[in-house]
């Protein structure tokens, strides 16, 4: 099997810091959907349409281009897959860029030509299945990448997508086990990072789980519950979905509703830490503190230190000047986090404050090679401009 890589990272995101999912997914049986979770008369009729019937639906222009004599030249030259791919995502074509804010369905993706992982494999389906050509989704196994807003935290998991050849290179000789995965995972260990395969309604309800997420964190309760309702109607099953719903419930103070989605999140994932630590506060304020602290006993066996622990007291040393102490506590952070952006921004800004100007600039830069977001990418890179020109002009005086 054939692997492409592109560097970007997965993107991968109220009363209580509640936990969702982005981009997770497990390949649940399908049943009949769970009527009792839902509380439709509660909510206010939604601002846009929720679906995702035209998830991966080509527009005009996006069938325009494929029948462009230039597309149809890169499939002659380098074959179905690898034409599509180098068309996709060379940096000569399309140009597409790769930011973690919005989850978009295969139309808009081209349009902005800026995706997340989930919107440009959507995309990326969408056009190979013109093409006829079959894919596979996959769902790669990672530790967590959390991320915070809004007062969410979001864990973002990782999927990715394999071609398969067309039926006519398939009679020309091709092997049709022969797959080429594209992947926008650009760490040094993803090569050997296990993957599940997903069936397509999967994706589609993590699309739609996405799209309620985002709604949460702009305060638009009222969509994401209809969002999260859809996505549980597509996978009845799917823990994220199902922790999404509770989120939405809890923000809307519909306490009760809350506790029996995260209820039905727990009973397919027993020790998920994000279901698990959004009902520890919920029992609290349900009147249940025994049930809390015993919730929080089993939550503390399975991870004892919370996102963002050491980062916080971090933000908090250097607030008081403490800045060596700051340094170490960012350090640990980074170190069962490497890939977060935010953790190395701030641990850059912590040797900066020591006076340690090559260690500030080489976690600042890779909080700019990191970033999943096109705003905080150009923070950082304009601050690591900064610095940079400040170690010219050093070296210039001397």
């Amino acid at each position: 099997m054939k692997r492409f890589w592109f560097a970007c990272l997965p993107g991968w995101l109220p009363l209580f810091a509640l936990f969702l999912f982005m981009l997770a997914g497990c390949a649940a049986t399908t049943s009949a959907p769970p009527s009792a979770l839902f509380a439709d008369a509660r909510f206010a009729p939604p601002s846009e349409p929720v679906g995702a019937g035209d998830l991966f639906t080509l527009s005009p222009a996006m069938r325009a281009y494929l029948d462009s004599p230039a597309f149809q030249e890169r499939l002659r030259t380098k074959g179905s897959r690898h034409g599509l791919v180098d068309a996709l995502y060379s940096k000569t074509d399309l140009r597409l860029e790769y930011d973690s804010t919005n989850t978009r369905n295969a139309r808009q993706t081209y349009e902005a030509r800026v995706g997340n992982c989930l919107s440009l494999v959507v995309m990326t389906a969408a056009f190979a299945k013109q093409l006829g050509m079959p894919v596979r989704f996959q769902s790669v196994s990672m530790d967590h990448l959390w991320s915070r807003s809004n007062g969410l935290y979001i864990s973002s998991a990782h999927i990715n997508i394999s071609l398969s050849p067309t039926a006519g290179e398939v009679r020309r000789g091709v092997d049709p086990r022969q797959m080429l995965t594209v992947d926008f995972l650009a760490r040094e260990d993803a090569a050997r990072l296990r993957s599940r395969a997903l069936e397509e309604d999967d994706v589609v309800a993590l699309y739609l789980n996405n799209r309620a997420a985002e709604a949460l964190l702009h305060d638009r309760v009222d969509d994401a519950y209809w969002w999260a309702r859809a996505a549980v109607q597509v996978r009845p099953r799917l823990t994220p979905a199902l922790n999404t719903l509770g989120v939405v419930y809890q923000r809307h103070g519909d306490l009760a509703l809350a506790e029996r989605a995260f209820m039905a999140a727990q009973a397919q994932e027993p020790e998920n830490l994000a279901v698990l630590r959004n009902l520890e506060p919920l029992l609290m304020a349900l009147g249940r503190p025994a049930e809390a602290q015993a919730l929080a006993q089993r939550i503390a066996g399975i991870e004892p230190v919370p996102p963002y622990h050491w980062f916080d007291q971090g933000v908090a040393a250097l607030k008081a000047g403490r800045n060596e102490r700051a340094v170490a506590l960012f350090e640990r952070e980074v170190k069962r986090a490497p890939y977060n952006d935010e953790f190395r921004f701030w641990l850059g800004m912590a040797y900066l404050q020591s006076g340690q100007f090559d260690d500030a600039r080489e976690h600042i830069a890779l909080a700019v090679d990191n970033s999943t977001q096109r705003d905080m990418r150009e923070l950082y890179a304009a601050k690591l401009a900064r610095l940079r020109q400040a170690a010219s002009n050093r070296a210039h005086i001397r």
